[in-house]
């Protein structure tokens, strides 16, 4: 197998550094002829595309592709056009990965396709998450770091001619969330099966939780409430309702825990600014989880009853 990762990017230099770094450490084993890394500049204002190219010798594995700012579909998109590989590879620009990351995926993989006699079936390595930019693979697995999302391109690893037989991802995901998982819905319907492949280890970086950074967090829900009555326009299931969070249940158990919205983002604040303040940010953010789940979900009722949808 030749391996093509594809990671989308915007404005995630820093990190991407860090990223890309580790990916050329990889060890190859039999089940790897080599690899290339496609990396997708969504736009971005921070320099990435003239970095990457000065920094060229740096990363010999890497190739740039640049479109203009349409999100991270279209981004995924363009690098599988742009990939040379059987095996595609999907992960985030803001993910550093182990020295034997790619072998572990190729090694899980041929043994799925040798058990099943055909290629219907995909990896999903682990993802822990991280606030130290410093050091990101020395944090240990968490209990919030398990998922149980079907395709979650944070981390997967899926033969090509099977994503391209899906169709690869609908790029009417422009905003924020949920063009991953709608792709995993097309391909459950495919009988593509999702095999673990914990060995396969990726530290999600993300900045510790800082009290500037609630406007842009309540931004996001916002916007995965858009999205997500795309996915479900598309994949009309009880099933991606509760993806989505678009049940009543949903509704009504965020507002008891929130107390009807009187534990919001404004009153919190002092709560949050004492834990963060005190180096508690993992806290702060479970914490803070309460008001934006409300958030999203009002405004996914909202944008439904706007667009007729029930």
């Amino acid at each position: 197998m030749f391996a093509s990762v594809v990671i989308p990017t915007y404005n995630r230099r820093s990190i991407l550094e860090k990223c890309l770094l580790a990916l050329e450490q990889q060890i190859l084993f039999s089940e790897l002829d080599g690899y290339e890394v496609v990396v997708v500049d969504d736009g971005s204002t921070d320099g990435t595309p003239g970095w990457l190219r000065d920094e060229a010798s740096r990363f010999p594995h890497v190739r740039v592709v640049e479109q203009e700012h349409g999100g991270p579909a279209e981004g995924r998109n363009r690098g599988v056009d742009n990939s040379r590989g059987d095996l595609i590879v999907f992960i985030d620009s803001d993910l550093v990965v182990t020295e034997s990351f790619l072998a572990c995926h190729a090694r899980a993989l041929q043994k799925s396709w040798q058990q099943r006699g055909d290629r219907l079936s995909f990896t999903y390595g682990a993802v822990i998450n991280t606030a130290n930019f410093e050091q990101p693979t020395t944090e240990p697995h968490k209990f919030q770091d398990n998922s149980w999302a079907y395709f979650a391109t944070g981390n997967v690893a899926i033969d090509r001619e099977v994503l391209e037989r899906s169709g690869l991802f609908d790029t009417n995901f422009r905003l924020y969330g949920w063009e991953d998982l709608e792709l995993g819905e097309r391909l459950r319907q495919m009988g593509v099966e999702l095999v673990k492949c914990p060995e396969a280890v990726g530290y999600h970086w993300h900045p510790a939780l800082r009290l500037e950074q609630v406007p842009d967090l309540i931004r996001v829900e916002r916007e995965r409430a858009k999205m997500g009555l795309i996915f479900y326009r598309k994949h009309p299931t009880r099933r991606v309702r509760f993806i989505i969070q678009f049940t009543w249940l949903h509704r009504l158990l965020w507002e008891l825990l929130t107390l009807g919205g009187l534990l919001n983002e404004r009153s919190l604040r002092p709560l949050l600014g004492w834990l963060i303040h005190n180096g508690h940010q993992g806290l702060a953010m479970e914490l803070l989880r309460l008001p934006l789940n409300r958030i999203g979900v009002r405004a996914l009722f909202k944008e439904a009853a706007l667009t007729g949808l029930r």
